[in-house]
């Protein structure tokens, strides 16, 4: 039976985001696979930060695309946004609070990538007249992020419901984004 990498990679980041330096045998056991197996996965802790880190990103390019942030309204796109990256939050906030990932080139370019499309949106806003002007779009960007890992630990940690995730993210970013006349 093939074990499912992608299993085994959210099983160590529901441990080590309670566990930072949890072990990688602690890690295989909350996997469900021997420590051997998850040596052939993954020969060291840095592959197993790297693969992490690239599906995380992965992930959230994909959400970026489904919920189409370069068109519409973007109050709209905020809203379609926050229900793509939802899922996500859980990775979001394990990489957003893993600063080695960060020594890793291939991974700060393809945050920075999708930093610059969430900024562009802001910007987008902004120029439209619906987001605060003397916010910078790049903060914005950050902010949203930085609440979305906020989200993603007060889940795993019990103190928001699953179902409240959304609603939270929205209500809070946008009450302070949206430019008010």
């Amino acid at each position: 039976m093939a074990t499912d990498r992608e299993s085994v990679l959210l099983s160590a980041v529901g441990l080590l985001s309670r566990q930072p330096t949890a072990a990688m045998d602690e890690i295989a056991r909350a996997a469900g696979i021997s420590r051997a197996t998850l040596h052939r996965l993954f020969p060291g802790r840095e592959a197993l930060f790297h693969e992490i880190g690239t599906l995380a990103l992965e992930r959230m390019e994909s959400a970026l695309n489904e919920a189409a942030v370069d068109e519409g309204d973007p109050v709209e796109a905020v809203r379609r946004l926050a229900d793509a990256v939802i899922p996500h939050a859980q990775l979001v906030a394990f990489i957003s609070g893993e600063s080695r990932l960060f020594d890793d080139d291939a991974i700060t370019d393809a945050w920075d990538r999708l930093d610059a499309r969430v900024a562009a949106l802001f910007l987008r806003g902004q120029q439209s007249g619906a987001f605060r002007i003397e916010l910078p779009a790049s903060w914005l960007s950050e902010a949203f992020f930085d609440l979305l890992a906020g989200v993603g630990w007060a889940v795993q940690d019990g103190r928001l419901a699953h179902r409240d995730s959304n609603r939270a993210l929205t209500e809070l970013f946008l009450g302070g984004a949206v430019r008010r006349d």
